[in-house]
């Protein structure tokens, strides 16, 4: 087995290094440093020693075991005895500090035991133990009735490090188990809920859909970045709303309603760039029809074809859009022959996909989209029951100032009322707003009705099923076990780490750190801007998100910030009142953003700004001293440059049979009677070394110089 570092001991026996290393020396195991490795037979050695208890607690044990009668009657007839007699009996037993060979006698005593009990367990029929899991170590050798040091040993022994407090894997806890004569049977550990929680979760409830309604349809629009996916919804609601996007980039997902031909129809826009995949995902899974729309001057793009596999895999119907017919370089033909390679045939090429050529900016075809969304509704009979309790997909999530945590929902089934009870994930509440896609306070919103919610007492994540149920305490209890289930899964011991683990991460604390806390004004787009910044790849630096959170950047912000040297960066919100005065004081660096490109842009910047210069040597040339002369500035060596050039103010290098004896700067160059800055190949010079006059006939003079490279991730 591999060796163990000292340091590594010490950390599992929970002992500083100094501490080990003295423990150590005095007990004659010798290591040079905290970096030195101790065999198998020290570190049990040490270990028993340190971890075994105080000696006299031993030997009285051992007392009591081998003579349990006689020992009574001797200490009532010792009081009676002269008070003499007592350091006699004193000196039978072993002085605290014990000599070297009495130690390994104790401990050759204790490594006999463990035989002797493998063979008596060996011998005897495997005893049931059962235990619940995680397994810990103090609490199994206590179940195992053996001393925590000695299973401590034997994990080592076993490649894992642990220390009383660790849990460790279900296969090696057995495995020791079996050594000491027991099967064990594993169990997961009860969860003390405040209430038994019903089989089946709100969330997952079906209900009869005998009465149903038809519902309007919930219309996606996906496609890359800039093909006008806003833009085709302004035409259809007569509304401006990609105007107030920055950089023209949707940034969050938005719902709205229009009405068409007295078919009512539900509008969610995505966005279209790379780092807004999760969001435009959760578009796909609530909507009925996805229209991708592809701008016909540039073709099908990588957000294009990925927004296509969003909408197969949630299995929606997809209409395509060909945007921006205005333009002379629009080509039909080529939108067409890539859908066609994307395996999405055109109905004009005898598929079944509608192709729509459209433009945004003069409203062609757009009345010809809206119809074939109408008719795809009909066929779909698209169909839900307003008289069940609500059942939602949050769509977005923020903090409104005024009102407290919104969410925004598209309604799948069922009513949602004002005053209902609703739980989603950990969060519950009660509905004390409803506002509709035109900003109007309303009193119930039915299926497929985008509405904004204010009642939750805090922020779900994007994606999350809402639902509503008239027991407003049920589902408080409900959320308090999700609560409390969470914490023991976070609070749940680690498992203990092999070798490897640990020297990957020490490895990897060695590696520079860019520490950001980022916030941003909804749930989704703090995903997404977080998803972002993980994928910004770098074998020398490390981006960590330290903290994340909706809303304002506040005091508290700065002040963790200053805390652990971080930087705040701020996606689509403001520097709280005050806070500036705080950042400039505590020399924190906040940073706002409204285009999620510059601010991936920027972090990539802030990262290679923290990496140290990379330097690149280049030999410039050499040259052989062939005699040396002495003046009133020194020793100047008569050489010839074999190799390159010479030149002043270059670094250099002496040597002598092939070893470095000097390395400094090159004072001066002397050709005939001039002082010169270069001597090239070929030519003989005078040299003079800069604190440097031991030359000696035959030394190789060799003068480079660094170049910097650029620093890259």
């Amino acid at each position: 087995m591999a060796k163990i570092r000292v340091h590594q001991l010490a950390k599992t026996l929970e002992i500083s290094n100094d501490d080990l290393l003295a423990a150590l020396s005095k007990h004659n195991i010798e290591v040079k440093s905290h970096l030195s490795g101790l065999d198998d037979e020290s570190v049990e050695l040490i270990t028993a020693k340190l971890q075994g208890g105080s000696k006299t607690e031993a030997k009285g044990e051992e007392k009591a075991k081998k003579k349990p009668a006689k020992e009574a009657p001797k200490k009532t007839s010792k009081a009676k005895e002269p008070k003499a007699e007592a350091p006699a009996e004193e000196k039978t037993e072993a002085p605290a500090e014990a000599p070297v060979e009495a130690l390994v006698e104790e401990k050759a005593e204790e490594t006999s035991e463990a035989p002797a009990k493998e063979k008596v367990a060996k011998s005897a029929k495997l005893k049931d133990l059962e235990f619940k899991t995680p397994v810990i170590v103090g609490e199994l050798a206590q179940a195992l009735d053996v001393k925590a040091n000695q299973l401590i040993v034997e994990l080592m022994q076993l490649n894992v490090m642990a220390n009383i407090n660790q849990s460790i894997d279900n296969d090696i806890a057995e495995k020791l188990s079996k050594k000491y004569g027991f099967n064990l049977i594993l169990s997961k550990r009860e969860k003390k809920l405040t209430e038994v929680v019903e089989e089946t979760a709100p969330e997952e409830k079906t209900y009869s859909d005998d009465e149903t309604d038809p519902r309007p349809p919930i219309i996606a629009f996906f496609g890359h970045v800039d093909h006008g996916k806003t833009s085709l919804q302004d035409k259809m609601r007569k509304s401006n709303v990609a105007a107030g996007e920055a950089g023209g980039i949707t940034q969050h997902i938005g719902a709205s309603e229009v009405v068409f031909n007295g078919q009512k129809i539900t509008f969610i826009d995505t966005p279209g760039h790379e780092a807004f995949t999760q969001m435009r995902a959760r578009g796909a899974h609530v909507t009925d029809i996805a229209v991708l729309v592809v701008a016909a001057d540039d073709g099908f793009m990588p957000q294009t074809i990925e927004a296509l596999n969003h909408a197969r895999a949630a299995g929606v119907q997809i209409i395509v859009a060909m945007n921006k017919m205005d333009l002379e370089g629009a080509d039909t033909e080529k939108v067409l022959r890539q859908m066609m390679e994307n395996e999405l045939m055109a109905e004009e090429w005898g598929g079944e996909v509608a192709a729509l050529p459209v433009s945004a900016e003069t409203g062609e075809g757009i009345d010809e989209l809206l119809e074939r969304i109408v008719l795809e509704t009909e066929m779909m009979e698209l169909k839900a029951n307003p008289k069940l309790p609500g059942q939602a997909l949050v769509i977005e999530s923020r903090i409104e100032p005024g009102l407290g945590p919104a969410v925004n929902l598209i309604v799948q089934n069922g009513t949602i009322k004002v005053g209902d009870g609703v739980i989603c994930g950990e969060n519950v509440g009660k509905v004390k707003v409803l506002i509709d896609a035109s900003g109007k306070r309303i009193k119930s919103a039915g299926p497929s009705t985008p509405v904004q919610l204010i009642g939750l007492d805090g922020l779900p994540g994007c994606g999350s099923k809402l639902v509503t149920d008239k027991n407003i305490k049920k589902l408080k209890k409900l959320a308090e076990d999700r609560a409390y289930e969470r914490k023991q899964e976070v609070n749940a011991p680690k498992l203990a780490a092999n070798l490897e683990d640990l020297f990957r991460q020490m490895e990897e604390g060695s590696r520079k750190e860019l520490k950001v806390i980022v916030k941003s004004d909804v749930h989704g787009t703090l995903e997404a801007v977080k998803d972002s910044l993980s994928k910004i790849e770098s074998e020398k630096i490390n981006l960590n998100i330290i903290h994340s959170g909706v809303g304002g950047i506040t005091d508290n912000d700065v002040m963790l910030a200053s805390a652990s040297d971080a930087i705040i960066v701020g996606f689509h919100v403001r520097v709280n009142a005050g806070v500036n005065n705080v950042a400039k004081r505590e020399e924190v660096e906040i940073r706002l953003y409204s285009v999620i490109y510059e601010l991936i842009a920027q972090m990539k910047e802030s990262m290679l700004g923290k990496l140290d210069p990379e330097l690149r040597e280049s030999v410039l040339g050499k040259a052989e001293i062939l005699q040396i002369f002495k003046l009133s500035a020194g020793k100047i060596c008569g050489s010839k440059v074999q190799q390159g050039f010479m030149q002043v103010g270059a670094k250099a290098r002496v040597y002598r049979d092939n070893d470095v004896i000097y390395n400094g700067d090159l004072a001066s160059l002397r050709r005939y009677q001039d002082d010169v800055k270069e001597v090239r190949e070929g030519d003989e010079c005078g040299i003079l070394l800069d604190n440097f006059k031991d030359f000696e006939i035959g030394d190789v003079i060799e003068v480079y110089e660094h170049h910097e490279l650029e620093v890259t991730l």
